[in-house]
């Protein structure tokens, strides 16, 4: 059961069950947003919603999300699925087999097999938390992170991947690692991933 607080007087924060939840409930809600609403923001149990007062009362908004039905997976972002090449020759590619019990082939395998969507977005512009309906790739973060990984390296830590749109410090296994632009000030969005939308990688040498 999801709950809502007040955050402000421009914003309703809603405490989610789980990540799936935080999906539907974020595809639903902006889906068709009334006149008023400034932005939908998933992370990974909350959704924040931010109004203009001027336009939008808080209780009218209340009300809006309350009365918003959550949309089902199959309908998040299929539209706008993104395909990104990788070059599956991470550091910690072993490692990641090794964890999981299957050989290095079979991680790939996984990783391109799964249907993968954005989670929520964070902890660099353009990076996105993505999760599939899978568990086959549920891997530990490193016990040690690195100081500085590249740009375009493909990562797995828990339940996501995620590409990293600039050079970095990190603690995900790093599995590999593309040329995708996955942050461009100047492009409209800026982000090539945007919550809700799909993701599939393809492997080339």
């Amino acid at each position: 059961m999801s709950v809502l607080h007040a955050a402000g007087d421009r914003a309703m924060l809603i405490d989610c069950d789980d990540l799936d939840a935080v999906l539907a409930l974020h595809a639903g809600l902006s889906a068709r947003p009334p006149a008023g609403i400034v932005d939908i923001v998933p992370a990974a149990r909350t959704v924040l919603v931010t109004f203009d007062p001027a336009i939008l009362p808080a209780d009218r908004v209340a009300g809006w999300i309350r009365s918003t039905p959550p949309l089902p997976p199959e309908v998040w972002g299929e539209s706008d699925a993104v395909e990104i090449d990788v070059e599956y020759s991470g550091e910690d590619l072993a490692e990641v087999a090794a964890l999981l019990s299957i050989p290095e082939r079979e991680v790939v395998h996984a990783h391109t097999a799964s249907v993968w969507r954005v989670a929520f977005v964070g902890f660099a512009p353009g990076f996105g938390y993505l999760v599939s309906d899978s568990n086959r790739l549920v891997v530990p973060r490193r016990s040690s992170p690195r100081t500085s990984v590249p740009a375009g390296a493909v990562g797995l830590a828990g339940e996501y991947t995620g590409v990293y749109p600039r050079s970095s410090p990190g603690g995900w296994q790093i599995i590999g690692r593309t040329d995708a632009e996955l942050w461009n000030p100047d492009a409209t969005p800026p982000a090539l991933l945007t919550p809700g939308r799909v993701v599939r990688f393809r492997a080339v040498s």
